[in-house]
């Protein structure tokens, strides 16, 4: 605000280091502020001016009411506190001192000092890049690592910045891994072990320098081709899909037929075994009933061996499908084709049964008559004579 203004009457001197009276007081005395200032704390006492007293300097009560409050300040200021997941690093004039948990605390300021490293959470870093295939194939290759920290002391002091050491060795362990994989595996179906070759790198990486860290695990992102080349990619993968599809349903076929293939092997070969038996049994038969016929056929030959050409005669006929009748009073003998006429009516025939013998066969009536008999009939009655 201006001091002198229009309409004061033409009372413009309105300076404010000038008292009512019109004399210049001047600036106002800081010195003797300051004095009195003191002066009301016990610091000091006042200084008369043009006096030859002299000033007086601070007495002792007041210097040890400044070092008491100093103390108190002192101490107060050394309670800290370490969080629940934080562990506490004492270093006292810059070298390692303690570990303190969680909790309240105290130190003594200006001679200790407190770092607070976080023991429980766990923490994540993730290394991303282009990277060399041992096919000489390029890949997009993203590893995220988790870890924690284990040791404040070796993770504070060990190395200068863990966690960028860290960083660094697992992207160093993810390129020797990658740059020793083929394409198809890093982009299929060796993802898995990429991720495990690579964890179990990086953990004899980091182990001789003793970072104070544990790594929890490692994800390997799906790995991609760069965009120039995406499309090929692509139509590789599909390619691939393709292949392991045929070969999980070439598999479920060779599940499927592989039984039954294994079960026909063992039917033929229990039918096998089936027929040897049956082969060596009707052959034991055939000796135990040769030895029963042989007494027979020593005691009365012809009588025996006109039995056995019955016998046989109504065996033949009972497995052919051929009918002969023998009409009675005639030498001719009637043929009647019955499975060539039960298959122009479609049917399949299997078997017949066996045809009639004329009872005269066995007797020697006919035997001078026989001169225009069927060859079959006069040739099979010869060979029963002989």
């Amino acid at each position: 605000m201006a001091w002198n203004q229009p309409g004061n009457g033409g009372n413009n001197d309105r300076d404010p280091w000038k008292n009512q009276g019109g004399k210049d007081q001047g600036p106002p005395d800081l010195d003797e502020a300051l004095r009195k200032l003191f002066a009301k704390f016990g610091f000091g006492g006042g200084n008369k001016r043009g006096g030859s007293g002299g000033s007086s300097g601070i007495p002792a009560k007041g210097v040890g009411l400044i070092a008491i409050i100093a103390v108190i300040v002192w101490f107060i200021a050394g309670f800290y506190t370490v969080k629940e997941a934080d562990r506490g690093v004492v270093l006292r004039f810059g070298n390692f001192h303690t570990l303190v948990e969680s909790g309240l605390h105290w130190r003594p300021v200006f001679i200790d000092t407190v770092e607070h490293v976080d023991v429980n959470n766990i923490r994540s870093d993730s290394t991303e890049g282009f990277m060399l295939t041992q096919d000489e194939n390029v890949v997009v290759v993203q590893l995220d690592v988790q870890y924690r920290v284990v040791d404040p002391r070796s993770y504070l002091f060990n190395v200068v910045n863990a966690d960028s050491v860290l960083s660094k060795a697992t992207d160093s362990a993810l390129r020797y891994v990658v740059g020793h994989t083929t394409m198809d595996e890093v982009l299929t179906r060796g993802r898995e072990d990429v991720r495990a070759r690579t964890l179990e790198l990086l953990e004899s990486t980091v182990q001789p320098y003793t970072m104070g860290l544990q790594i929890v695990d490692i994800n390997l992102l799906p790995a991609r081709p760069p965009e120039a080349v995406k499309d090929a990619f692509d139509d590789a993968i599909a390619a691939q899909e393709d292949e392991e599809r045929f070969i999980r349903e070439a598999e479920a076929y060779a599940r499927e037929v592989e039984p039954l293939a294994r079960g026909q092997v063992r039917r033929m070969l229990q039918e096998a075994q089936a027929y040897k038996e049956q082969i060596i049994l009707e052959a034991q038969g055939e000796v135990a009933r040769f030895n029963e016929l042989l007494p027979e056929y020593n005691a009365a030959p012809e009588v025996t061996r006109e039995r056995i050409y019955l016998d046989t005669l109504q065996d033949l006929y009972s497995k052919t499908p051929k009918v002969l009748v023998d009409v009675e009073g005639s030498n001719n003998m009637m043929y009647l084709p019955l499975d060539k006429i039960l298959e122009k009516q479609g049917r399949n025939v299997t078997s017949f049964s066996p045809a009639r013998v004329p009872t005269d066969m066995s007797s020697g009536s006919n035997s001078s008559n026989s001169n225009n008999s069927s060859p079959v009939r006069s040739s099979s009655r010869s060979g029963g004579r002989e």
